[in-house]
C-alpha cells in the first residue's frame, strides 16, 4: 500500500493554518518539453554499446541512452538517459547476472553502477587510479567489476559484500603495449584475454601459466609495427577458442590453449578492415563483422574462410556491433538450434533441422544486430528480414553549440557541433535531412542566409568561417581573415543579405561581404565571443567581449570606434541579443551568471536578471511578447524571464549539461529549440506562458485583449499581448475575410501558437470533415495522416511514381541429399500420371511452395485457396513479410491485418483495411448457392468498417502512448470518429486545441467540447482570470450550475463577488442567502446547498449537503456500502455513483478560506472522505487505473487519522480495492503471462456490486488515462519520485501545495478530474490544467 503523507497542525490534524492559505502556490512548469533529438553513439571508445534482454544502451560523449522494447507495439523506445558523468564516457558493461544493472566508466577516473529500472546510481568509485579504458563485469561474480587503464594493471572492484573494495589482479599487470580491450570468458571462471595495440594478446587463467603478448599476426613478427586489436570475443561454445580482429590483418580464430591460429578469414577486398565483430547466439558458428571504412555488415561461419554474405548498410564505417536475440514478439523460425553437447565448439558444422531444405543452411538467423557507426548513427538491423527495425541516424556525438531555424521554413532546424558537422533536422519527424561534409574541427556557431537562399554560414575553431550550400551539399566559400584563431560567433545580416559578421579570439569583429570583401575590422582589447545585428537598424551591430563590456558599432560611419560601451558585468560577456520588438533594447549574458538588459537610448542598464548559478550562454527574446526573455546556462538550466520586473517565470532542468543555443521561428514564436553539451536538441512549447491570450481568442474577445503595442504589453502587471509580425499578419488577413472568419481565426492562431507534432495535420482533417474542396489541401497533406477517403488514392499515386525494382530471392544451394532427389522423382511421376494434388503435397514437403501453388488450380480453386492459406499460416508463424501477397490473393484481410498489427505495423494494417473496404481486395470467386454472395458482400462491408475503426483506434493509441495526442486525434478524425478525436486531445491536456477544433466541427463534438471548456475555465481560476472563466462557461448551453460553481469559489470582496454574479446572471450574494433559506425550509436540499454556497455564509451548505449524502433517499442509503460487510446488506443497497456525485462536486466548490476554518474541521474531513471514495469509483469508471489504489489509500488514511462520524469503514475499502484488482487482472490476463490466482467468489461479487453502482460513463470520450505531450521523454537531470505511486516520474511533474511532494502531471490531471482536493488531505483544491 502507498503511504500517503497527510498534513497536520496542532489541534487540527487536517490542514494548513488559515493565515498560510494566501501563501500557497503550486509549482508547475510553464514550459512544456515536446520533442527530443537524442545524441548519437560516440566513436571515440570501444565498449560503448551493450544489450541485455529487451533493452540496449549506447554511450554518447556524456550520457548513456537506454532503449527498451515496447512489447505491445514491438518497437524499441527511448527509456532513460543516464547523465552523471561530467567527462567523456570510456566504456559500459551490462551485468550478465542482473538485467537491471550496468556499469559505466569515464575520463574523470570515475566508475558508476546504475540500476536501470529505477534509473538511479547505486554505487560510485571515484578514483580509479587512471582513466578506465575498458570495463567489464566479472562473469564469475555478480558483484564485481573489472577495469583497466592503458598499460594496466587490471583492477577488480567488488561493489558490495564482505570483500567490497578494489584489488589488483595478481598477474595482469606490467604490459609492454597499451590495452585496447579485454574480455572475461563467459564459462571458464577467471579466464581473461587482453588485446593490445601492437596486435598481440595476453591470456590469464587460474592454475595456468600467464601468456603475455602472444599470437601476434605472423606478418608482424620481428617488427615494431603496430596493428591494434579492434575486436575480441570468446567462442560461446568453447573454453579455448577466440575470435580476434586486427585493424589491418583481419580476423583469426585462435586456440588460447595451444596458442595457435586455427583459421584466418579472407576478405573480398584487400582494402577492407574490421572495426568490430560479434557472435550470433542463435546460430552456432556464425558471426558478423563491421568494416571500419564503409558500413558493410559481413556474415561469416567458422566452417568457411570467406563471407556468406555482405550488406552495405551505410556509407560511413562501423564503430561497434552487438547481437540481440530475436524480438520476443516475433515467432521467428530459426534455421539453427544450439547444440546440447557441451563439448562441441563453434567449428562444428551447423546442420539444419531435417524439416528445412538444404539450401536454407546458410540463410541469416533471426536476431538484431545493434550497429553503431562512425557518424554517430545507431540502429537495430533485423538480419533475418534484412531491414532496419530501428535507426537513429546522424545524431551529434558531441556538444551542440548552436541551433537556428531556417528563415523561410519553421520545420527545419540547423545545429552546429563540437563534432565538426552542421546537421539540418525536420522537427516534425525528428530526423536529419542534411549533414555538412564535416572535418571542420569544432563548429561554434551557425547562421542561416536570409530568405530562401538555402545556405548556412558556420564558424570553426581552426578553419575560419565557411558558407555551406545545403541543397548542393558542399562548401562554396571560406573566410580566413582571423587566421587560425577560433571564431566564436557568426551572424548573417537579415536586413542586408550581402553582409556577414564574425568575432574571434583574436579580438576582432570583422564585417565582410559574402564574396569576401572586408568592410570593417573592429578591434577589441580582448577576445570577442558574441555579436548580433540590430533587427531595426541594418547598420548597427553589438558585440560581447572578454573585457566584460558590451559594445555597439554603427557601420554607416568610417570610424572603427564603438558608438556605445556598456560596462557592469563582472566577468566576460559571451552572447548579446537585440530585442526584436523594442528598439534600442539589448541583453547580454555573462560568466558572472547574470543577464543584463541595456537601453541604448538611455546609455543604461535597466535590469539585472539574477538566478543562474553558472555562466550564461544561450539568449533568446520572444518575437511576440516583448518582455519575454529566455536564457541557458552552464548550470544545466533554462530560465524564462519577465524583463519588466526581473521575475523568473520558470526554470527548466531537463538538459543534462551546459545549455548553449536557444532559438525560435517568427512564424511559430512559442516553439523553442535548445541545444546542449549533453549532445541533445530539445523542443519546447512556451504557449502556457501566454495562456490568457489563447483563451481570449477562444472566447472571441476584442482584438485589444489579444494584440497590442509594446508600450501596453510592457506595463507592469499587464496580461500578455501579442505584438509581433506574425500576429499582426493574421489579423490583417482576417480583416480581409467576409465569411468563416471565426473558423479561420481559430485555425490560424492555433497553428501559429501550437508546437510541431500534428496541429497542421489535425486542421487539414478538420477541413476535410467540413467538406472543403480537396484541391485546397496543401501539398504535404499526403505525408501526414490522411482521411480514409483519400488514403488509397494517394498511395496509388505514390506507387505509380516509384520505380519497381525486382529483387532476386536470397539463398543459395549447397547440394541436395538423396532423400530430396527421391521425393522430386516421385513428384514428377505423380504429375505425369495426372495426380496433381499428390504432386502439390510432395512439392510442399520439399519446400517448393511456388511450384505447388502454380499448378494447384488444376485440382480446384478451393484446393488452391486452402493451399494458399496453409502457406500464409506458415509464413505468419515465421514472421515473414512474404505472407502479404498470399493473404491479398485469397482475400484474407483479417489475417493480414492481424499479422501487421502483431508486428506494430499499424499504418500498413490501416491501408489494407481501407483498400478492402473500397473493394480493391477480393478473394477469388468460388461458386456458392444462389443469393449467398450478395448477403456476404454486405456483411464484409460492415466487417471491414469495424476492422478499419479497430485498426485506426490501435494506431491512435500507439501515437497517444508515444506522447503525441494530436496525431492520435488525427487517426480518429481520419475515420470520422470525432468524439474519440476530441477525447484524445483532452486526455493529452491539449484543451485549447480541443476547444478550437470542437467549436469548428460542432455537432457530435459539442459534448466533449463543453467538457474541455469546463476544464479551461478551471485553468482560468488558477490564473485568477475569473471574468475569462465566466466567458468560457457561457459558451456552454445550460451552464447555470457551472457558473454557480465558479461564483461559489470566487474569493473576492462582497462588491467583486456581486459583480461576478451579475456577469453570470445570478442574484446578489444577499439575495442568494434568502433564496437558500426558502429552499431549506421547503426541503429542496440541492437548491439550498447551491444558493448557500453563493451567499455570504457558504459554510451553511456543508451540514445540509453532507446529511443529504449520508441519508441518500435510495433504499438503504449509501451508508450500507460501508457496513461490516455482510453480502446481504451490500446487495440490498442500490444507490449509484451519479446519485451522490453531483452534490459532492457542488460542495467541493466552497471557498477554501471557509472550508479551512477550525470549527468546520469535522465537516471538512467528512467532505474529503466522501470525495475521496467517490473519486475512486469515478476513476474505476473512467479507467484511471494508475490512481485507483492511491484514491482508496487516501480515503483509508483520512479515515484512520481523522475523527469523523461517517459510515465508511476501512475494511470495506480494502475489500473493494482487492476485488477491483483481482477482477481487473483477470480481465486483462493473457495465457502467455505467468500464472496467477483467479479472483475468489467474494471478490467477484464485490466487483459486480461496484460496477452496478458505478454505471457506464455517459461520454465515452472521457474514458482512458491522461498522457500529456512529453510524458515519454526522459529527463537528464530533474528526477522525482511520485508520492502517489512511489515510482520515478517520467515526463512532466506536478508539485503539491507543500512545495516538496510531487506527482506526475498525468496523475495530477486524472486526480483533479475525479477528486478536486489535493492528495495531501489539506482541503486545498488541485488545479493542474
Amino acid at each position: 500500500m502507498v503511504e500517503m503523507k497527510m498534513k497536520k497542525r496542532e489541534g487540527d490534524d487536517t490542514s494548513l493554518l488559515l493565515e498560510d492559505f494566501c501563501l500557497i502556490s503550486v509549482k508547475m512548469s510553464q514550459v512544456k518539453q515536446v520533442g527530443l533529438l537524442a545524441a548519437g553513439c560516440q566513436p571515440w571508445n570501444k565498449d560503448v554499446c551493450v544489450a541485455s534482454g529487451d533493452r540496449f544502451a549506447y554511450c554518447a560523449t556524456l550520457a548513456i541512452y537506454v532503449y527498451q522494447l515496447d512489447h505491445r507495439y514491438n518497437e524499441f523506445k527511448l527509456y532513460a538517459i543516464m547523465s552523471e558523468h561530467k567527462k567523456t564516457i570510456t566504456a559500459i558493461s551490462w551485468c550478465p547476472h542482473n538485467p537491471d544493472m550496468f556499469a559505466s566508466a569515464s575520463a574523470d577516473n570515475l566508475i558508476i553502477i546504475w540500476n536501470v529500472a529505477e534509473q538511479k546510481v547505486i554505487a560510485r568509485l571515484d578514483n580509479t587510479k587512471g582513466i578506465p579504458a575498458s570495463l567489464s563485469w566479472c562473469w564469475n561474480s555478480g558483484e564485481a567489476v573489472a577495469f583497466v587503464s592503458h598499460r594496466g594493471p587490471l583492477y577488480i572492484w567488488t561493489v558490495s559484500g564482505a570483500d567490497c573494495g578494489v584489488a589488483v589482479h595478481k598477474e595482469a599487470h606490467s604490459f609492454l603495449s597499451d590495452i585496447c580491450l579485454f574480455r572475461w570468458h563467459p564459462r571458464k571462471k577467471g579466464k581473461v584475454v587482453f588485446g593490445h595495440t601492437d596486435g598481440s594478446l595476453s591470456i590469464f587463467q587460474p592454475g595456468a601459466k600467464s601468456q603475455k603478448h602472444v599470437l601476434r599476426p605472423e606478418s608482424l613478427e620481428g617488427t615494431d609495427e603496430e596493428d591494434p586489436i579492434t575486436a575480441l570475443e570468446w567462442d560461446p561454445l568453447s573454453t579455448d577458442y577466440l575470435l580476434v580482429a586486427n585493424l589491418h590483418n583481419g580476423i583469426r580464430l585462435v586456440d588460447s590453449e595451444s596458442l595457435s591460429c586455427i583459421t584466418t578469414f579472407s576478405f573480398p577486398s584487400a582494402a577492407a578492415s574490421v572495426q568490430c565483430l560479434a557472435w550470433v547466439p542463435s546460430a552456432p558458428g556464425m558471426f558478423i563483422t563491421g568494416d571500419s571504412q564503409v558500413g558493410v555488415l559481413r556474415i561469416w561461419n567458422v566452417s568457411r574462410t570467406t563471407t556468406i554474405d555482405n550488406f552495405k548498410l551505410k556509407k560511413t564505417g562501423f564503430h561497434a556491433l552487438h547481437v540481440l536475440s530475436s524480438s520476443p514478439k516475433k515467432k521467428c523460425y530459426s534455421a539453427y538450434s544450439p547444440s546440447k553437447n557441451h563439448h562441441t565448439s563453434s567449428t562444428s558444422e551447423a546442420v539444419p533441422p531435417p524439416t528445412l531444405s538444404q539450401n536454407q543452411a546458410f540463410s541469416l538467423p533471426p536476431g538484431h544486430a545493434m550497429c553503431c557507426f562512425m557518424d554517430g548513427g545507431v540502429g537495430l538491423y533485423d538480419m533475418g528480414e534484412k531491414k532496419w527495425n530501428f535507426l537513429r541516424d546522424l545524431g551529434h556525438v558531441e556538444t551542440i553549440f548552436d541551433c537556428k531555424f531556417k528563415p523561410d521554413d519553421p520545420n527545419l532546424l540547423a545545429t552546429a557541433s563540437f563534432d565538426g558537422t552542421i546537421k539540418v533536422w525536420d522537427i516534425n519527424t525528428l530526423k536529419a535531412v542534411y549533414t555538412s561534409p564535416g572535418n571542420e574541427g569544432v563548429i561554434y556557431s551557425l547562421s542561416w542566409a536570409p530568405g530562401d537562399l538555402n545556405c548556412i554560414a558556420g564558424a570553426t575553431s581552426r578553419n575560419g568561417a565557411f558558407i555551406w550550400d545545403v541543397k548542393k551539399g558542399k562548401t562554396v566559400t571560406r573566410f580566413n581573415e582571423h587566421g587560425k584563431n577560433g571564431i566564436f560567433c557568426i551572424a548573417w545580416s537579415h536586413k542586408d543579405s550581402k553582409r556577414i559578421a564574425t568575432c574571434s579570439g583574436d579580438g576582432f569583429c570583422i564585417i565582410r561581404t559574402i564574396d569576401g570583401k572586408v568592410l570593417h575590422k573592429y578591434k577589441h582589447p580582448a577576445a570577442v565571443f558574441g555579436c548580433d545585428w540590430s533587427q531595426n537598424n541594418k547598420d548597427m551591430i553589438a558585440t560581447g567581449c572578454e573585457d566584460k563590456s558590451v559594445r555597439v558599432y554603427y557601420l554607416a560611419t568610417s570610424s572603427d570606434q564603438p558608438l556605445k560601451v556598456f560596462t557592469g558585468h563582472t566577468a566576460k560577456v559571451f552572447h548579446v541579443r537585440w530585442s526584436p520588438l523594442r528598439e534600442g533594447i539589448l541583453c547580454s549574458g555573462s560568466d558572472d551568471s547574470t543577464v543584463r538588459i541595456w537601453d541604448y537610448t538611455q546609455d543604461a542598464c535597466i535590469n539585472i536578471l539574477s538566478g543562474h548559478k553558472a555562466p550564461v550562454r544561450g539568449l533568446m527574446w520572444n518575437t511576440e511578447v516583448p518582455y519575454l526573455l529566455i536564457s541557458g546556462s552552464w548550470d544545466y538550466t533554462i530560465r524564462v524571464w519577465d524583463t519588466r520586473d526581473g521575475t523568473c517565470l520558470d526554470t527548466v532542468y531537463d538538459h543534462g549539461a551546459d545549455v548553449y543555443g536557444l532559438t525560435c521561428h517568427p512564424n511559430r514564436p512559442f516553439t523553442m529549440a535548445s541545444c546542449s553539451r549533453d549532445s541533445t536538441v530539445r523542443l519546447w512549447s512556451l504557449t502556457p506562458l501566454i495562456s490568457p491570450v489563447l483563451i481570449n481568442i477562444l472566447a472571441d474577445q476584442q482584438w485589444e485583449e489579444i494584440i497590442g503595442n509594446t508600450d501596453r504589453a510592457m506595463a507592469s502587471g499587464a496580461p500578455p499581448l501579442l505584438c509581433g509580425k506574425v500576429s499582426r499578419d493574421i489579423k490583417q488577413e482576417l480583416d480581409k475575410l467576409t465569411y468563416n472568419v471565426r473558423i479561420k481565426k481559430l485555425r490560424w492562431f492555433s497553428e501559429c501558437l501550437s508546437p510541431p507534432g500534428g496541429s497542421k495535420n489535425l486542421w487539414d482533417l478538420v477541413a476535410v470533415l467540413k467538406d472543403q474542396d480537396d484541391s485546397l489541401l496543401p501539398q504535404n497533406y499526403c505525408k501526414g495522416i490522411m482521411h480514409m477517403k483519400h488514403l488509397v488514392r494517394f498511395k496509388t499515386s505514390k506507387a505509380q511514381e516509384l520505380t519497381t525494382v525486382k529483387m532476386s530471392k536470397f539463398g543459395g544451394g549447397v547440394g541436395a541429399p538423396s532423400k530430396e532427389e527421391r521425393l522430386k522423382e516421385a513428384a514428377e511421376i505423380h504429375l505425369r500420371l495426372g495426380q496433381v494434388q499428390r504432386y502439390c503435397e510432395l512439392m510442399v514437403e520439399l519446400g517448393e511452395w511456388d511450384k505447388a501453388l502454380s499448378v494447384a488450380p488444376g485440382v480446384s480453386m478451393k484446393y488452391w485457396r486452402k493451399l494458399m492459406q496453409r502457406r500464409a499460416d506458415q509464413l505468419i508463424q515465421e514472421g515473414n513479410d512474404e505472407v502479404i501477397p498470399y493473404c491479398i490473393a485469397t482475400g484474407d484481410v483479417k489475417k493480414l491485418v492481424t499479422f501487421f498489427t502483431s508486428r506494430g505495423q499499424l499504418n500498413e494494417a490501416l491501408l489494407v483495411t481501407q483498400a478492402a473496404r473500397e473493394g480493391n481486395i477480393q478473394g477469388p470467386q468460388i461458386s456458392a448457392p444462389n443469393g449467398a454472395a450478395c448477403g456476404e458482400g454486405n456483411n464484409k462491408s460492415d466487417d471491414y468498417n469495424d476492422l478499419l475503426h479497430r485498426v485506426s483506434t490501435e494506431l491512435a493509441e500507439w501515437y497517444f502512448q508515444d506522447g503525441r495526442a494530436v496525431l492520435a486525434a488525427c487517426c480518429h478524425l481520419a475515420v470520422n470518429d470525432i468524439e474519440l478525436a476530441m477525447s484524445n486531445l483532452i486526455r493529452g491536456n491539449e484543451l485549447e486545441l480541443a476547444v478550437c477544433v470542437g467549436t469548428v466541427l460542432g455537432g457530435s463534438a459539442m459534448p466533449v467540447t463543453n467538457y474541455a471548456l469546463e476544464l479551461l475555465a478551471q485553468k482560468c481560476m488558477l490564473t485568477t482570470t475569473w471574468d475569462l472563466a465566466a466567458d468560457l462557461l457561457t459558451m456552454i448551453p445550460d451552464s447555470e450550475l457551472l457558473l454557480v460553481k465558479l461564483c461559489a469559489f470566487y474569493p473576492g470582496s462582497t462588491a467583486e463577488v456581486d459583480d461576478l454574479h451579475e456577469k453570470c446572471h445570478l442574484p446578489t450574494s444577499e439575495e442568494c442567502l434568502q433564496i437558500a433559506e426558502t429552499y431549506c425550509n421547503e426541503g429542496e436540499t440541492f437548491q439550498a446547498v447551491k444558493y448557500y454556497l453563493l451567499s455570504p455564509v457558504p459554510e451553511k451548505a456543508l451540514p445540509i449537503g453532507l446529511l443529504y449524502v449520508k441519508d441518500d433517499p435510495n433504499p438503504g442509503g449509501w451508508l450500507t456500502l460501508a457496513s461490516s460487510y455482510p453480502t446481504e446488506q451490500l446487495s440490498s443497497s442500490d444507490w449509484t455513483l451519479d446519485s451522490v456525485h453531483g452534490i459532492l462536486d457542488l460542495l467541493s466548490y466552497i471557498r477554501t478560506d471557509r472550508l479551512m476554518l477550525h470549527k468546520y474541521s469535522e465537516f471538512r474531513n467528512e467532505l474529503l472522505i466522501f470525495c475521496g471514495y467517490v473519486a475512486a469509483l469515478l476513476a474505476i469508471r473512467r479507467h484511471y487505473n494508475s490512481i485507483v489504489p492511491a484514491l482508496y489509500e487516501y480515503t483509508s488514511q483520512l479515515l484512520k487519522r481523522r475523527e469523523v462520524t461517517v459510515p465508511t469503514q476501512i475494511e470495506q475499502l480494502s475489500a473493494e480495492l482487492d476485488g477491483w484488482r483481482a477482477c481487473k487482472h483477470s480481465a486483462s490476463k493473457s495465457f502467455e503471462d505467468s500464472p496467477y490466482t483467479p479472483p475468489s467468489e467474494s471478490q467477484r461479487e464485490v466487483y459486480s456490486i461496484l460496477l452496478n453502482r458505478i454505471k457506464e460513463e455517459p461520454i465515452k470520450g472521457l474514458i482512458g488515462p491522461d498522457y500529456v505531450t512529453g510524458s515519454n521523454l526522459p529527463s537528464h537531470s530533474d528526477v522525482h519520485t511520485s508520492c502517489l505511486t512511489g515510482l520515478r516520474i517520467q515526463g512532466p511533474v506536478y508539485f503539491l501545495e507543500d512545495g516538496k511532494s510531487v506527482i506526475s502531471l498525468n496523475d495530477a490531471l486524472m486526480w483533479a478530474k475525479v477528486n478536486p482536493f489535493s492528495p495531501l488531505g489539506t482541503g486545498i483544491r488541485l488545479n493542474p490544467f
